[in-house]
């Protein structure tokens, strides 16, 4: 299992929270309601569905003429309510087993014996032990946010964005083979299990919600992984 110390916690939450924000544009000044800052990936078409209009409206409201040229960090006025904003905690989170405002269908990632965390900063997660290579599968459909070993103790990690509020991360793999910025779909092959950055072949699986961990055995289904 990772031990986080201080400055691996403040590496780990960095991370977790540049790929939450991965949409988002560099700045942080939130947008008025009925404003819509354009983020990285989006088209006027995804924009407009997401604010339940029109294209034509979404062009006529901001007179827009080229709609494939949208910079990222640009306000765009639209109807409905802006994109929920997205909030962390400073640290990981810590004691008794929190659940999020709304649920996620998720699929078990792995196939082996399952444990949950047992130290204060990882009390969410779950441990899924396994054979060197075995299928790691994305719990969810996706995008990833983070494909990289940077990270002391967690070894060879991806992160996947669900969508604006979910979030998973997968540590400890043998091979990564996504890449950042790939989709993926729930059930896709993302990585094999492996040992690199602890000392027993396993997964380190956590989900997030805005940014704060939560009990992700809550959000598996009921049918053990082993």
């Amino acid at each position: 299992m990772p031990l986080l110390t201080p400055s691996t916690s403040f590496r780990l939450f960095t991370i977790l929270i540049l790929a939450a924000l991965l949409a988002a544009c560099g700045t942080t000044k939130p947008v008025s309601e009925g404003e819509y800052r354009v983020a990285r990936g989006d088209t006027l078409t995804q924009i407009a569905r997401k604010h339940g209009q029109s294209v034509s409206s979404l062009k006529r409201l901001n007179n827009l003429s080229d709609v494939d040229n949208l910079r990222v960090g640009q306000v765009l006025k639209v109807k409905g309510a802006p994109a929920p904003a997205t909030t962390s905690p400073s640290r990981p989170a810590t004691g008794p087993s929190i659940a999020a405002p709304r649920s996620i269908n998720l699929i078990w990632p792995a196939t082996g014996k399952s444990s949950r965390g047992t130290s204060p900063s990882n009390s969410q997660a779950v441990y899924i032990a396994g054979a060197a290579g075995s299928p790691i599968k994305a719990a969810a459909s996706g995008k990833v946010a983070y494909a990289g070993n940077g990270l002391r103790g967690y070894g060879n990690m991806l992160i996947v964005n669900h969508d604006a509020n979910f979030l998973s991360v997968y540590a400890h793999n043998k091979d990564l083979l996504v890449k950042e910025g790939a989709q993926v779909k729930q059930g896709q092959t993302i990585a094999t299990m492996g040992n690199t950055g602890s000392s027993a072949v396993n997964l380190y699986f956590e989900l997030r919600y805005n940014g704060k961990a939560v009990d992700a055995l809550r959000y598996l289904p009921k049918t053990s992984s082993q």
